[in-house]
């Protein structure tokens, strides 16, 4: 089947044009058939060569119009050639179409993606992702609107114009400008990569940026509370009941490796009975949506006991009246205070308690301590063990030191008594 097109301009009298101007029109026609289109140049009739199809003369209308009318040729060229590369269907209406930007669609913007998706992230909060996972991402969404703004001097930008660059600079703008560290920059990298997936399967991107693009978290030494500071916290007498509350519900942290979120949704239908015939707390983690199967430590089921009849839970689907979150963390930062505790206290560290001074500092196997935490990868608990590790490495120092001192001691002994 031929692919060949003619073009030509030729004038067309407007019923509506008083003057003695005609319209211009171009016409293509592909195997018999035509379509045309005003091209929004008007010439007097007596000016215009049917035979050439163009202006007459050399005055500056005329050489504007001509200029116009090859600009039009080499552009219909190119569209025949787009639409033979593509493989797509060569008619006189498919070229006029392309020519008229009817197929083409509005390019999706950076912003406009990022925030349909932070809608919808809202809709799920507190359902199948977390409060705070949907608050990470409008977080990320305003460090994308300021380095646009700042980087680019734009109010937004082009999804498919995104490249390796963009997100090189992108990264090195969070470490700079917003003065992220170095694995926190990476993690909104990371979030900002979601949004970039999609557009990928919505087909508006043609490349992914994030190709080649190496993610390499540095390792953090995560804190923990060692038995010390537990007992201390476990025995410390407060006198306000906001600060109590705040209390147990931390050290039920330590005990359980619940995060915050899990806490708060913590409900009766969550405690089951374990295969030991014990209570375990078998839930769904609210950020991973892995399974949490935890025995219940004494101190843990003592602590449910304790609040079964709090007034706040009493009419919920509760069994722990856990304070709102930012009142929680205020509350620890006191509760810090009044123990001597030098170390921030936030739930993360509640549950880094847990998987190192509780579990594996007793010698829970890591495989258990992975399956309590509800991580999917062990590797995730291993980071854990190495800070066992660093504290089986202190307390061999110390024992080192005893056994030296002790043998100094033999020692000093062994000669007096030589000199006896």
């Amino acid at each position: 089947m031929s692919t060949s097109y003619q073009l030509s301009f030729y004038l067309r009298k407007s019923r509506t044009n008083k003057t003695s101007e005609s319209d211009i029109y171009l016409r293509i026609s592909v195997r018999g058939k035509r379509s045309a289109l005003s091209i929004n140049r008007k010439v007097d009739p007596r000016k215009w060569s049917s035979s050439s199809e163009k202006a007459l003369g050399k005055s500056p209308e005329a050489t504007e119009i001509n200029n116009f009318i090859n600009v039009l040729k080499n552009k219909i060229k190119n569209i025949h050639q787009e639409l033979i590369e593509k493989n797509q269907a060569i008619t006189s209406k498919s070229i006029l179409d392309e020519f008229k930007g009817v197929n083409k669609k509005k390019p999706k913007m950076t912003l406009e993606a990022f925030k349909e998706h932070n809608e919808q992230m809202d809709r799920l909060s507190g359902k199948s992702i977390s409060k705070s996972t949907a608050k990470r991402y409008w977080t990320c969404y305003n460090h994308i609107e300021q380095f646009l703004k700042e980087v680019y001097k734009s109010e937004d930008f082009r999804m498919k114009d995104i490249d390796h660059q963009f997100i090189t600079k992108f990264e090195y703008f969070l470490k700079t400008a917003r003065k992220c560290n170095h694995n926190s920059a990476l993690k909104y990298v990371n979030n900002f990569k979601k949004i970039v997936r999609i557009a990928l399967a919505n087909q508006w991107m043609d490349r992914d940026p994030f190709y080649n693009y190496k993610v390499q978290y540095e390792t953090v030494d995560r804190e923990f509370l060692n038995e010390d500071e537990v007992k201390a916290l476990v025995e410390k007498e407060l006198y306000f009941d906001r600060l109590r509350i705040a209390r147990d519900m931390f050290v039920f942290s330590c005990h359980t490796g619940l995060a915050f979120g899990d806490l708060e949704k913590l409900s009766e239908k969550d405690i089951t009975k374990g295969i030991d015939g014990g209570r375990w707390i078998r839930t769904k983690r609210l950020k991973t949506k892995s399974i949490t199967s935890v025995p219940l430590l004494p101190i843990a089921e003592e602590i449910i006991e304790r609040y079964k009849d709090h007034p706040e839970i009493k009419d919920k689907d509760l069994i722990l009246p856990v304070p709102r979150n930012q009142n929680y963390n205020a509350f620890l930062k006191e509760i810090a205070v009044l123990c001597g505790i030098k170390k921030n206290l936030t739930t993360h560290l509640a549950r880094h308690t847990f998987a190192t001074t509780v579990t594996l500092s007793n010698g829970v196997p890591i495989e258990s301590v992975s399956k309590m935490l509800g991580h999917k990868d062990l590797r995730t608990t291993q980071h854990y063990a190495k800070i066992v590790d660093r504290k089986i490495s202190d307390d061999m120092k110390a024992l080192r030191k005893k056994l030296e001192e002790k043998a100094t001691k033999d020692s000093k002994k062994s000669d007096f008594k030589k000199k006896k």
